[in-house]
């Protein structure tokens, strides 16, 4: 069922988390779905790895090697990585993560490709990593209690998803791009309670999900989706309170000003026109320094 007709189907679903549940299950397709059921009862060998993160990149060229090398000491074993038209070198740049096995990249050029590359990954990879983690090139997964993104995970095998909230950071006043890391140079974030900060990113059990909705939440196959405190979810999240005190996802919607200006020329993957002023001023956010 294409995306519009399934938006017109489960609109009629007054329970926002059913309505959302079914608006991915039925833009998967509802035999689909039958049949995926099946087939994973039959084949579901060991994973080849336990944790992958999955992205769509347009020229995030400059990034790139912090986010993964962030990543990867966070516990990271497998990258998907999906181009969509990168212009600035992306491809050469990430040649020798490529080469040795940590990244898979595949070129995936159109408009509005977010979703489309994720299912893509989802029907590729089911059967690869024991967790995917679907989130964006300005955002970094932090575990604030655990050593590690799989220490945190070990916790929540029972749970085909993992909801975890962001925490914004602003452009601390940065007019230019200047030497350093994105973690090195913003140090000032959102108040951990703004209504921004209760929007999530999902690492998901591949083999019990169908697919993604939106960019935040999944299609569950069975069992409930869990907070980071490992409480089944039981409102949407735009009806939760954030907590970031076990693991957070900072997310540096801005960065610099120069910066910002770039992402705005550069378009966005998702593909749904571009980022005006006022996503500058709603997301520099530099309410706390940062210790």
């Amino acid at each position: 069922m294409n995306k519009k007709l399934a938006e017109i189907v489960a609109g009629v679903i007054p329970h926002k988390m059913t309505r959302n549940r079914w608006r991915g299950i039925l833009r998967y397709g509802v035999f689909r779905a039958l049949g995926l059921k099946y087939r994973l009862k039959r084949n579901s060998p060991p994973p080849e790895h336990y944790l992958a993160v999955c992205a769509i990149a347009k020229n995030e060229g400059p990034y790139f090697v912090e986010w993964i090398e962030w990543h990867r000491r966070q516990g990271v074993d497998k990258f998907y990585i999906y181009d969509n038209e990168s212009t600035d070198g992306t491809r050469e740049l990430l040649e020798p993560y490529v080469h040795s096995g940590l990244v898979e990249y595949r070129y995936w050029p159109g408009r509005q490709q977010q979703l489309p590359a994720y299912d893509d990954c989802l029907e590729r990879h089911r059967l690869s990593a024991r967790w995917i983690a679907f989130i964006d090139l300005d955002e970094f997964i932090v575990p604030v209690e655990d050593g590690s993104i799989p220490e945190f995970l070990h916790r929540f095998e029972a749970f085909p998803v993992v909801e975890i909230n962001w925490l914004i950071y602003g452009s601390g006043g940065a007019k230019t791009k200047t030497a350093g890391t994105m973690m090195e140079r913003f140090k000032r974030h959102s108040e951990p309670s703004h209504y921004l900060n209760r929007h999530v990113k999902s690492i998901v059990d591949p083999r019990r999900v169908f697919a993604m909705i939106g960019c935040h939440e999944a299609a569950r196959i069975s069992g409930h989706a869990a907070d980071s405190h490992g409480n089944r979810i039981r409102q949407n999240f735009r009806d939760r309170e954030p907590q970031q005190d076990v693991i957070r996802i900072q997310h540096y919607a801005v960065k610099s000003y120069e910066e910002f200006l770039g992402k705005q020329a550069r378009g966005r993957a998702r593909g749904k026109g571009t980022r005006t002023m006022e996503y500058f001023v709603r997301f520099d956010l530099n309410d706390i320094e940062e210790r």
